[in-house]
């Protein structure tokens, strides 16, 4: 268990979590919801699928999509354009400026961790999911494969122009607290602290404990879906309380666990704790069924993805309480009622009396008008 440390976790799934910080942070939640944004989102998530369409047939008569890796490489390509053309969308900038307003580095990260390593992860996650329910790529490849390449380029799409917008929001003089790059993350890890160290450990410990369990009593097929479920179960749960154990600020994280309502603590267990370990389950099945080409029979292979998903789990959500504790301790905290995500709205708006402060202040407008449509 020694490998299962904070920063080596970070490095297996550390792009998915822009996912996590556009959809639990208020502030980011905020930028990206707005009518206006989602309207061009539709219409940016809309094309890459037909494109990623157009070149799946293409690539039929000259490649071999049976192939797990060539499929995997054509859909991380076709990913990795995706993401650059939705970001410049959502950034408002010329392909020419990119570079000199962002720098080589954000572009490179929007290159390769959105677009490539977030498009091949997908990937998996649509192959492990169907072969779950019987629809095996090794054996029926062009069903899967047409799906493996036009729903990671939606979601490639959707996430790369949110965060171009957030980056043109800051450009335009609206800070955020967090941009989700994964830096606050990084700067945590640089000071890995006994609690999160130990929250970390408690997830992945517990998840193999479970595993190992597991593996005694079911074999086959069956094994995978105990396995998921489980371990799905006790790696939500874990990151929930991850979740208080980091926005406590040094308090007893039980104290924000018992002032909160049971529903709102359900929402967050749902979304993203449950959600989001069945995902990185998944795309681990994945790897280990197509990339490594090895069956799922394996205890020790159990027992080690299980152990990922439950130290990712709990990392990701400790330093999401973490940053959410830094929104709270802002001059003009957000409130509640302007949060229309039900998983965000009261486990993590806490003031809903509160108004925007100045950094929203640009925003006031149309956050008087979400404030309406959310009472109403």
């Amino acid at each position: 268990m020694s490998c299962l440390n904070p920063a080596s976790l970070s490095l297996v799934t550390d792009n998915m979590l822009h996912r996590l910080a556009l959809r639990v942070l208020p502030s980011l939640t905020l930028a990206v919801t707005e009518d206006s944004v989602r309207t061009r989102k539709r219409l940016v998530m809309f094309v890459p699928g037909l494109v990623a369409f157009a070149v799946y047939r293409a690539a039929k008569h000259g490649l071999s999509l049976a192939e797990p890796v060539t499929l995997l490489l054509l859909s991380g390509a076709v990913s990795l354009v995706t993401a650059i053309c939705a970001y410049r969308v959502g950034r408002a900038v010329p392909f020419a400026q990119l570079v000199r307003a962002d720098g080589a580095r954000r572009i490179g990260w929007i290159l390769a961790w959105i677009g490539f390593v977030y498009g091949v992860q997908l990937s998996l996650l649509v192959l492990a999911l169907l072969w779950l329910v019987g629809y095996d790529y090794a054996q029926h490849p062009d069903g899967p494969a047409m799906m493996a390449m036009i729903i990671p380029s939606t979601a490639v799409a959707r996430d790369a122009f949110e965060i171009g917008y957030v980056r043109w929001l800051e450009a335009n003089g609206r800070p955020f607290m967090t941009f989700p790059d994964g830096a606050g993350l990084r700067a945590l890890l640089a000071r890995v602290t006994p609690a999160l160290a130990g929250w970390v450990a408690a997830g992945a410990v517990s998840c193999v404990g479970f595993s190992m369990l597991l593996g005694a009593l079911f074999s086959g097929d069956m094994a995978v879906l105990a396995q998921g479920a489980v371990v799905t179960l006790a790696a939500g749960t874990i990151g929930l309380l991850a979740f208080f154990a980091g926005q406590g600020n040094g308090a007893p994280w039980m104290a924000g666990l018992s002032s909160t309502r049971w529903g709102e603590l359900v929402k967050f267990w749902w979304w993203p704790g449950l959600a989001f370990a069945s995902t990185y389950y998944l795309v681990l099945v994945g790897a280990c069924l197509y990339v490594l080409k090895q069956p799922m029979s394996s205890s020790g292979l159990f027992a080690g993805v299980a152990g990922l998903v439950g130290g990712v789990m709990a990392l990701y959500c400790y330093y999401l309480g973490h940053r959410r504790d830094i929104e709270n301790r802002q001059p003009g905290g957000v409130p509640s009622a302007l949060l229309r995500c039900p998983f965000v709205m009261g486990i993590l708006g806490k003031s809903r009396e509160a108004t925007a402060g100045t950094a929203l202040s640009g925003s006031a407008a149309v956050f008087e008008k979400s404030s309406q449509r959310a009472s109403s």
